[in-house]
């Protein structure tokens, strides 16, 4: 027998145990789940352990895989991510994650203006509400929504977040919406990021706990939504100024009442702290920040 590693066998290994079947593992290599059993006979029969339990329709880690696997598999993603920064660290090309709603309502409207400036970067834009793994996703930038701390993360303030009251002027119109005690006549739109309706009225109404928890509401888990049946005029919404600004120019959403709470979380710009930026990452983060400060400059009164 050989005394190379089967370095082949080992990575189908690894996909096979993050997958937990062969089957799987076999569509993300592009392989069929036969040649994935073939390769893992063969890394079994170099280490003469087994690494997997099979039975019908299943596999399962033995306690050796799964000790093994959780020495290979960081080995591994340093491999790849050592790999992925030397064949991309002058590619054109930058990947950029945030929330959906952010994509939508914020990022989207400003886009444009990121391309025509650099016509040569191809720009890779992932929309979701999954926290972006940078060891293990091709992810060079991200906005997370959070309170800035983490130590492996370099860390950019983008917008510190608040809270605000918004509806369609037709139904502030239609509900008398002059006061926040006139809110027991609404229907309040809840978001999973901003969830601070119970905190909100407390402070900012003269209901009480009871009249409060009569209030008709609605949840959704992607503010992008929440906006949209707000400017549809069925409900009050919660939500951050960062993801309303078009609608409020437009005139589809007003403030019917001031009433700002602010909250702990807020947008950040962030990438890993060890990690140098690549050159296309580093003007897209660039200009990031130099649009949010001119933003921010343009918004302030004179």
């Amino acid at each position: 027998m050989s005394t190379q590693l089967p370095i082949k066998s080992l990575l189908i290994f690894d996909a096979a145990m993050k997958h937990k079947s062969f089957t799987r593992a076999a569509q993300e290599l592009h392989v069929t789940p036969g040649a994935v059993g073939q390769q893992i006979q063969k890394l079994e029969e170099w280490l003469g352990t087994p690494l997997f339990v099979r039975s019908i329709r299943q596999v399962q880690p033995t306690a050796e895989g799964l000790r093994y696997w959780a020495v290979v598999q960081p080995a591994l993603a340093r491999l790849q991510q050592a790999s992925d920064e030397l064949r991309l660290s002058r590619s054109r090309e930058v990947w950029l994650s945030m929330p959906p709603s952010l994509a939508a309502k914020w990022f989207a409207p400003r886009m444009a203006a990121f391309v025509t400036l650099h016509p040569d970067i191809s720009l890779h834009l992932s929309a979701s509400t999954d926290v972006v793994d940078f060891e293990r996703d091709r992810m060079d930038l991200a906005i997370r929504h959070f309170d800035g701390r983490d130590v492996s993360l370099q860390a950019e303030l983008l917008y510190r977040d608040e809270a605000r009251l918004y509806c369609s002027p037709e139904y502030a119109r239609k509900l008398r919406l002059d006061t926040p005690d006139d809110l027991v006549r609404a229907t309040l739109l809840n978001t999973t990021i901003l969830p601070h309706w119970d905190e909100w009225l407390a402070r900012f109404s003269h209901l009480d706990s009871a009249q409060r928890e009569r209030i008709t509401r609605q949840h959704f888990d992607q503010s992008a939504l929440a906006i949209e049946t707000a400017r549809l005029g069925h409900g009050v919404l919660l939500s951050s100024p960062v993801l309303t600004g078009g609608e409020l120019r437009d005139g589809t959403l007003v403030e019917p009442f001031q009433g700002h709470l602010h909250v702990a979380k807020a947008y950040y710009l962030v990438h890993p702290r060890r990690v140098p930026l690549r050159p296309a990452a580093q003007l897209l983060k660039d200009w990031l920040l130099e649009l949010v400060r001119r933003e921010l400059r343009e918004a302030q009164p004179l």
